[in-house]
């Protein structure tokens, strides 16, 4: 009698194993095996971390196995099983692989597919069709669309982390607990014992040093020691946490009604400003987004404000790019005066504020949460429901949606609702956030997304022009390396641009991006189909650049810029100055965050500036959901790509006071899952 060696692997995370019983059925084009009870007598199977074996023996051969069923029922209570995945020798001697990485939940049966990746058209027999087919109709029912806010792009159904299936929530919820991790954080960094003056003002700038004290960290420790100087303040554009807003001034704005007298003493070559303009040494950062967003009022007790600075900065003859000139608010006038290097010190000091203020509203609330958490979301959602396990392309995106739907439902739970977290610290608390990301939304656009693109459009693409801009160089080597392995992986299974424009399946994951996620929004320009190779190679890696590196660049790095509190407040307690000559030290002061809300502003970049435990990071594929050989050999080839631009950025910062390190492929973890 034929005896096929089954070989079943139990994930390592925290109560993976099982004590249900379980049972497997193997189905082949020949025939059907019986159901067999996986069991070893005196020995307790399918433990944490456990690989086990069995010999299942049938009537008669089976044919080529097609589908192996796997069925588990309760012993004495409802136990949750991981299972990684399951490996069949067959009598002739052929191992098949079948990946799972799924829980088992309940008395319930799952039905998988060995690992070689099928396009639709692949598949010959109707079983293997219905198969397909009647996997997207469970995943339908289970990621449906809901809109959590008019205006957001759509998110999971889901009111809670709870309410997610069980595949996409964390494996310890206490680990993602926003409130536990602040608490944590303050905890860590000793700040506790400031909350109980929470409304109360620091006295001086020094002051702010006492909860600044636990944690060495040498980039934070430099931004308290420079953050008043104006190349600081000009390098954060380009290599900060928020390293998106800069871009070349064409023309200056005539909202912004700046002269050549005015910044003359600013201006090195000799030039006037329009001749500086036309060299291309003059940068602009326009908050104008922020205007008329309404600031929080959650706090009786304390009124907090927000402005739309714009910023005119110049790039001198060293290459730094400098401050010349500020605007706090939008429309020009005589109790809007533009604020120059030339002013009182503390004119010009509490202005470069108002602008790093805003630049930190911007950064959590559009470059952050909008363009990576909630854009990933949306690629994570789709692709659930539009794409198989066994779809290629599945199997290239699964690793990088990895807790993304999670993070994003526990930030609605706790952080960013209506009484959240995000409203105890942050000026656009409140529904500021929520006005902020609906306008964002508008204008956000697929182009700029593409990390090349997007820098080229803005003017930022010269190495030569500005030889220090970190996040451009890596970014564009990260982006190459990632397009590249998508093209290699995409020539595998589609062999024409016909065969890209047959699939179905991805024709569907496209659509309801575009429909759903950006509710068919045609002036974003996200693809409705996509129709060749190239396109297709271009749009994984939007999606996987979005989750890895763009994140990344963006996200940890809050606690070494941000943990300063004069150098990125979260709020402002008194209105912009409407006049020259009449700050003082003490009005700065009084203008920053009190005690309480730069206790939990400094937890909060804290906690979310920490990786995962067990991260995995850009390159790292330890669920093996591709079994073929010349995809291992695809992977191999990205994470050499990615160790050389490991070592080319860790030769770079020997010895730099200022290492720029966000977009190192051994930091960027592959998801968004904090």
């Amino acid at each position: 009698m034929p005896s096929y060696t089954v070989t079943v692997a139990t994930g390592t995370q925290w109560f993976a194993g099982t004590d249900d019983y379980i049972y497997l059925i193997l189905e082949g084009t020949a025939g059907c095996s019986e159901r067999h009870l996986l069991d070893k007598p005196f020995y307790n199977d399918f433990e944490r971390g456990a690989i086990d074996s069995y010999d299942v023996t049938v009537a008669e051969d089976l044919g080529e196995i097609q589908l192996l069923k796997i069925e588990k029922r309760k012993y004495w209570v409802h136990d949750d099983w991981y299972l990684r995945y399951i490996t069949v020798k067959t009598p002739v001697g052929d191992h098949l692989e079948f990946p799972c990485y799924r829980w088992i939940t309940e008395d319930k049966e799952i039905v998988l597919r060995d690992g070689r990746a099928k396009l639709h058209r692949d598949d010959k027999t109707q079983i293997l069709k219905q198969h397909r087919r009647k996997e997207l109709e469970e995943r339908q029912k289970m990621y449906r669309w809901k809109e959590w806010h008019p205006g957001f792009p759509l998110s999971i159904d889901a009111n809670c982390h709870s309410d997610l299936p069980r595949d996409i929530q964390f494996d310890s919820e206490k680990g993602v607990d926003f409130v536990l991790n602040y608490s944590k954080a303050m905890e860590n960094l000793y700040v506790n014992r400031f909350m109980h003056m929470f409304q109360s003002s620091w006295s001086d700038f020094a002051d702010f040093e006492k909860i600044f004290v636990r944690i060495s960290n040498t980039i934070s420790e430099y931004v308290m020691q420079h953050w008043q100087e104006d190349f600081m303040f000009g390098y954060q554009f380009l290599n900060g946490c928020n390293p998106v807003m800069i871009k070349r001034c064409r023309e200056l704005p005539k909202k912004l009604p700046v002269t050549t007298d005015m910044v003359e003493c600013s201006l090195e070559r000799n030039l006037t400003l329009e001749e500086e303009i036309k060299q291309g040494n003059i940068f602009l950062v326009d908050y104008e987004l922020l205007d008329g967003i309404d600031a929080n009022k959650t706090d009786p007790c304390t009124l907090q404000y927000l402005a739309a600075p714009i910023c005119l900065l110049y790039k001198n003859m060293e290459n730094k790019i400098v401050p010349i000139a500020i605007q706090i608010s939008q429309i020009p006038g005589p109790d809007n005066p533009i604020f120059l290097p030339s002013d009182d010190k503390y004119d010009w000091l509490l202005a470069k504020i108002w602008v790093r203020s805003s630049d930190f509203h911007m950064h959590q609330t559009v470059t952050h949460l909008l363009r990576t958490h909630l854009i990933s979301e949306v690629f994570g959602i789709a692709m659930f429901r539009q794409l198989p396990a066994v779809h290629p392309l599945f199997k290239l995106l699964v690793p990088h949606v990895r807790f993304t739907i999670a993070i994003n439902t526990k930030a609605r739970e706790q952080l960013i609702c209506e009484c959240g977290l995000f409203d105890k610290a942050n000026a656009t608390g409140g529904g500021g956030h929520v006005q902020m990301v609906q306008r964002a939304t508008k204008e956000l656009t697929y182009s700029s997304l593409c990390f090349p693109e997007e820098i080229k459009a803005k003017g930022m693409d010269s190495k030569e022009d500005i030889p220090y801009y970190y996040y451009r160089d890596d970014g564009i080597k990260v982006w190459e390396a990632i397009k590249s392995f998508m093209t290699d992986v995409i020539d595998i299974y589609y062999e024409s641009d016909e065969v890209v424009c047959e699939d179905l399946e991805l024709q569907a994951f496209v659509k309801d991006v575009y429909v759903y996620g950006m509710k068919g929004n045609k002036s974003s320009g996200f693809p409705k189909t996509i129709k060749t190779r190239e396109k297709l190679s271009e749009y994984l890696t939007v999606a996987i650049f979005t989750a890895s590196a763009q994140h990344a660049a963006v996200n940890f790095g809050q606690y070494d810029w941000c943990s300063w509190i004069p150098n990125s407040p979260p709020t402002m307690r008194q209105p912009p100055p409407t006049e020259k000559g009449t700050v003082t030290i003490e009005q700065i002061v009084e203008s920053l965050p009190d005690r309480g809300r730069s206790c939990w502003h400094l937890g909060a970049v804290w906690a979310l500036s920490q990786f995962q435990e067990n991260e995995l990071f850009l390159g790292m594929y330890p669920d093996e959901h591709f079994v073929e050989k010349p995809v291992k050999q695809a992977m191999m080839k990205f994470r050499k790509d990615l160790d050389e631009i490991v070592s080319v950025i860790t030769e770079r910062n020997k010895n730099k006071k200022l290492p720029y390190y966000y977009l190192s492929p051994n930091r960027i973890p592959n998801s968004v899952a904090v």
